[in-house]
């Protein structure tokens, strides 16, 4: 079910530095049914390994993709707002950068229900690849999907059945696959002598200025920065040519690759490399601060919540996204202290417990029925714009916003 990390994912070195511990954590898509009796559920170690030649942060243990990401995998990227606009930016920044035509290929990998290629199929040929049963929602829309795993025998299909694709795009799921060199050998076979492949992926360094340290889960193999990048691609004889920090996830980064010399190298890149340079420079100092202010922040909250629930206020959680099980197990939180958790409408989630609780996932009208005194906003890193939201329809009590600095806004 899961194996330990004993060399870089990237260069092979055998020396990488823990850089932080959370624990044994359950898998974020194990959940269960709330009126189902409690059962054995597996724990995984959660730690940050560094390697120091390549600049790459990963996981301490590689747990089955089957049981990551199971056909009934529940997450759908549409619902999310800042999704839907990032992966408008992408088509629209895609487009300026370099000539589309009708008859050129876009293949998303991990496609889940067509998000990001919902924007390209008016504009060119589109094919999304996803193992999970969410891929059928893309499939009713128009965009044509593969239900299954990017691995050779895909490409060969595609090549076969489609050919070459001008464009590649793996957008918070480069980061999630193993055997890296593969997925990217595999992306290059995709790819004519013109062609762009395009990640996003969680950006390192944004995680540690933000303290989303809730965004370590198992589904994360790898923590990027455009260092670690750089040293992937190079391996496969490709160049960053264009890096654009993005909002999504609490802070990710675009990465356009292509071979050597075919689009010019923007500033960007450059900028970003440089920035970079002085979060490694002393590796050893900005990880210990790292670690220090997750265990200030952990405290603070822990107060913070103690004087709520002296006084007998009732607290719901807001949202249930992956992150949402490290930060609740991480901080120990239970039913006791989460009477609930609620999602929007049609989320695939509600009627189950999030993972390694008996917390259970609502269907957001029981917020405004129930009215509890704190709503707990798990999706914290989208506060500015789920807060105003959630009072627009109705909430009447407060916000607890547990990082980075935990604080409760009206």
């Amino acid at each position: 079910m899961a194996r330990s990390v004993q060399t870089c994912q990237i260069c092979n070195d055998e020396k990488l530095e823990s850089i932080l511990f959370l624990g044994f954590l359950p898998a974020v898509n194990e959940m269960y049914k709330t009126d189902e009796t409690p059962s054995e559920q597996k724990m995984y170690p959660a730690e940050l390994l560094y390697c120091k030649k390549c600049h790459l942060v990963q996981l301490g243990s590689v747990v089955d993709a089957k049981v990551l990401f199971p056909k009934e995998y529940p997450y759908t990227s549409s619902t999310t707002k800042i999704l839907r606009e990032n992966f408008g930016d992408l088509y629209r920044e895609a487009s300026s950068l370099f000539s589309l035509k009708a008859d050129d290929l876009v293949v998303d990998i991990g496609s889940n229900d067509g998000n990001l290629l919902s924007n390209f199929k008016d504009h060119t040929r589109v094919l999304g690849v996803t193992p999970e049963d969410i891929g059928k929602i893309a499939i009713e829309r128009g965009i044509p999907t593969l239900l299954q795993y990017f691995t050779p025998n895909t490409v060969l299909q595609i090549k076969k059945e489609l050919g070459l694709a001008k464009i590649v795009t793996a957008t918070n799921v480069f980061a999630h696959i193993d055997n890296v060199h593969t997925v990217v050998e595999n992306i290059c076979s995709l790819l004519p002598k013109d062609g762009v492949f395009i990640s996003e992926s969680h950006y390192f360094p944004e995680l540690v200025r933000t303290l989303q340290y809730d965004t370590v889960y198992h589904e994360h193999l790898r923590y990027y920065s455009v260092l670690s990048l750089q040293a992937l691609f190079q391996k496969h004889d490709l160049e960053i040519f264009h890096v654009k920090k993005i909002p999504t996830h609490g802070g990710s980064i675009r990465v356009y690759a292509a071979r050597p010399g075919t689009y010019a190298v923007q500033k960007s890149v450059g900028v970003i490399l440089k920035e970079e340079a002085n979060l490694f420079k002393d590796s050893q100092k900005s990880f210990q601060d790292f670690r220090d202010r997750i265990s200030q922040s952990k405290l603070d909250l822990y107060q913070l919540l103690h004087g709520i629930k002296q006084k007998g206020e009732k607290i719901y959680g807001i949202g249930a996204p992956s992150r949402s099980s490290t930060l609740v197990s991480y901080l120990g939180l239970d039913q006791n202290i989460l009477s609930a958790i609620v999602e929007i409408k049609g989320s695939h989630k509600i009627g189950k417990n999030l993972p390694g609780t008996h917390i259970p996932i609502l269907e957001e009208s029981k917020l405004y029925e129930d009215q509890p005194a704190y709503a707990f906003l798990l999706s914290w890193h989208i506060a500015d714009e789920l807060a105003p939201k959630i009072k627009q329809n109705g909430y009447k009590g407060k916000f607890i916003v547990p990082l980075p600095t935990p604080r409760v806004i009206a």
